[in-house]
């Protein structure tokens, strides 16, 4: 949807064939609500660039940019990324939508690997706009700036990973506030309902327009040197009790899936899911609407 909304012809193939028509069906559900949403001028059109493949050839046929979007382990992507380095067009760039998983750990054995970078977006990615662009030492500069502009011409919010860590930025900060709650839930301080709460009803709410260093910036009165200088030593001494606190337990994830059952069935997750892209359109319309009236 995201390169189909930027004006580009798109080619769906997966290994099983049910897969790419699933998807298909899902992409002509959404597109409309997009449009409704005032996300999208033509729905119809867009999804007329949206195709589907026989094969990983076919796909791949005279292509100018590639994202693979399969399971979150190395060796299916490296054996997949063999195949399409032998069947790609030699000036396509190839991309890894992976959460975490280094570039270079994915693509070093290529003998292209020069063209490769992880292109990782936020789920759902029609919605969300940012995408983390991260190559490898062996990346060149030229595929990182041709990936940068062909995703904000898809009208994403692309940032560069300048270096290679794992989990890049996005899923460092969201794993440092998750593993912070999950101690908290285990060590009794808070309800998984309520911490979510502190993050919706609280930090979200600024978070959904600004990030954590322009917010500091605002909540001093002469700025983030001001900040850090008021706050800085509760910063640390916090920072140091959560880098020596315990590990969440082993079974954390069966006392959330209790508790979250009992908010959310599983069988109305498929539900949930759907309400959450709701409100997700509803955000990115308000944002969109207010993007040219900010003060700076």
């Amino acid at each position: 949807m995201v390169f189909a909304r930027g004006g580009h012809d798109v080619v769906l193939w997966d290994q099983d064939p049910a897969q790419v028509e699933k998807a298909k069906g899902h992409i002509a559900r959404t597109l409309p609500e997009m449009q409704s949403a005032g996300l999208l001028e033509d729905a119809e059109s867009t999804f007329r660039r949206i195709s589907g493949a026989a094969d990983l050839a076919q796909a791949l046929a005279g292509v100018d940019f590639i994202q693979e979007n399969i399971v979150e382990r190395a060796e299916p992507k490296k054996a997949l990324f063999t195949e399409v380095e032998r069947l790609a067009p030699p000036n396509a760039i190839i991309s890894s939508s992976t959460s975490a998983i280094m570039p270079s750990i994915i693509f070093g054995e290529l003998a292209t690997r020069r063209r490769c970078l992880v292109s990782h977006p936020l789920n759902p990615p029609h919605l969300a706009p940012i995408v983390e662009l991260c190559g490898a030492d062996f990346t060149q500069p030229d595929v990182i700036s041709r990936a940068r502009d062909f995703m904000a011409g898809c009208g994403m919010s692309p940032i560069i990973v300048k270096r290679e860590i794992e989990g890049f930025i996005l899923n460092r900060l969201q794993l440092a506030v998750l593993n912070e709650a999950f101690r908290l839930i285990a060590d009794d301080y808070v309800s998984a309902e309520d911490l979510d709460k502190t993050i919706k009803d609280g930090l979200a709410l600024r978070w959904s327009f600004m990030g954590p260093i322009e917010t500091i910036d605002l909540n001093a009165p002469d700025g983030v040197a001001d900040y850090l200088e008021r706050y800085g030593p509760t910063i640390r001494r916090v920072g140091h009790s959560q880098s020596a606190a315990e590990p969440w337990p082993e079974d954390m994830g069966a006392r959330l899936d209790a508790e979250r059952r009992a908010a959310v069935p599983r069988e109305k997750l498929g539900d949930a899911t759907q309400w959450r892209d709701r409100r997700m359109m509803a955000l990115a319309a308000h944002k969109r609407a207010q993007e040219r009236k900010t003060p700076h």
